[in-house]
């Protein structure tokens, strides 16, 4: 699988939406179509480049093809990530901080009584 395929498959807003529906569970291309409001054709399209770029599977059942996550890929997108995570949720502790120093003392509000 090739990063550029990788990233050039999810750059597109349909195919994200189709990889949030896989996420939740394995779909048939009816189903697929149906959710995202495209035609048949465009939802294959989207299906074919998606397969190319490793993120899904295809299987055939009966007459139907049903499509599953790869969680490989994304794997390695989030290995990709790790590092940027760690600048974000470091600026964000920073952010955080400093709302706290600035914020103005307010008395906590009492527990509710039971």
């Amino acid at each position: 699988m090739s990063d550029a395929l990788l990233w050039t498959a999810l750059a597109d807003p349909h195919r994200r939406a189709i990889v949030a529906l896989l996420l939740e569970r394995p779909r048939p291309v009816g189903e697929i179509v149906e959710a995202c409001g495209l035609s048949q054709p465009g939802t294959s399209k989207h299906l074919k480049v998606l397969r190319e770029a490793g993120l899904v599977r295809v299987r055939q059942d009966a007459q139907r093809r049903v499509y599953t996550l790869d969680p490989g890929p994304i794997a390695e997108l989030d290995a990709w990530l790790a590092p940027y995570r760690k600048l974000w949720n470091t600026s964000l502790d920073a952010l955080g901080d400093r709302l706290d120093e600035t914020a103005p003392d307010t008395p906590e509000e009492p527990a509710p009584k039971d």
